[in-house]
């Protein structure tokens, strides 16, 4: 069992401090199971009790970034609105160690992205995770994931981030303050639109239409220290900081079977692109298969003739 402890870092507050091994997401079984990538759902978590969540352990995290390249962090002002383009956001040219000095200076984002590759500590959390949500009856499983990454994100209060969507499945954890999240689930989204995504090939962050999205189909998170909760792959969200200052921990991957159905997708794109009315995914899976597997020497056929055609 955790024992009460007063660490430096928490003068003045009466916490319980946890360890690496007891790192534990507490989620309904049925919810996780029958959820899983389907629909959002809330747990609780005791992230925000380990000592490498305090501040100024964050901190010591961030000098880190000193040298790191600039694909491994992103600094940026709050979006304008909620229906704002994504990177419409001001970008500010600082290290993440400068950034975190001017939080209270003006509302600014930090993303701290793969902190695993930069602090063991975070590496053994990462691990931690899957491995329980592994252990959990249903969900993930036993699927192989072919690509995991984790971010922690350090921002000002009163400070927005735009709607879009990510291609991975994730479980987001509050870690201090207050964050007010929005998320609708992933059938929101036209197939049309994710095939013309997902025929790109490339690891980024989706646009969508806020006026396209119904307004039923919303769910409002307000999150505090100790909360969390799961966010499909391809679920529209923005998010927005509340009164103070706000740390939140996410964990994403993606399993072979989610990166065959993005490759499903993007044979669809074409398909559709020649008059064709795809079958949505899923309603053939030996079809679904099939496409996934062509579309990769269509891809490099078609990069080898662009190199071509351009020199």
């Amino acid at each position: 069992m955790p024992t009460e402890v007063i660490s430096s870092s928490l003068v003045g507050k009466a916490e319980y401090q946890v360890q690496l091994a007891d790192v534990q997401f507490n989620m309904e079984p049925k919810a996780y199971s029958s959820g899983y990538n389907k629909v959002p759902f809330q747990f609780t978590h005791n992230l925000h009790q380990l000592d490498m969540f305090q501040f100024d352990a964050i901190c010591r995290l961030a000098k880190r970034y000193a040298t790191a390249s600039e694909n491994d962090f992103f600094v940026a002002g709050s979006s304008i609105a909620a229906d704002s383009s994504f990177f419409a956001a001001e970008h500010i040219r600082l290290r993440p160690s400068e950034a975190i000095e001017h939080l209270d200076d003006k509302p600014t984002r930090i993303l701290l992205k793969r902190p695993e590759n930069h602090d063991p500590d975070f590496r053994l959390l990462l691990e931690t995770i899957v491995k329980q949500l592994r252990n959990f009856p249903g969900g993930l499983g036993g699927q192989r994931i072919r690509r995991v990454q984790s971010s922690l994100f350090i921002t000002s209060a009163a400070a927005t981030t735009a709607l879009h969507f990510d291609p991975e499945v994730a479980f987001f954890t509050q870690i201090a303050g207050d964050k007010e999240y929005h998320v609708y689930p992933p059938t929101q989204v036209p197939e049309p639109e994710l095939e013309d995504f997902y025929s790109r090939g490339r690891v980024s962050i989706g646009q969508v239409s806020m006026a396209a999205l119904n307004p039923a189909a919303e769910q409002v998170y307000k999150l505090r220290a100790g909360d969390g909760f799961h966010q499909p792959q391809n679920s529209p969200h923005w998010v927005q900081t509340q009164a103070t200052r706000s740390i939140s921990y996410s964990l994403v991957f993606e399993t072979t079977a989610d990166k065959a159905l993005g490759l499903t997708r993007a044979f669809n794109h074409f398909e559709r692109k020649m008059g064709m009315s795809p079958a949505q995914p899923g309603m053939k899976p030996n079809l679904d298969s099939l496409k996934s597997e062509v579309i990769v020497p269509v891809r490099f056929a078609r990069k080898v003739v662009s190199k071509l055609r351009n020199g």
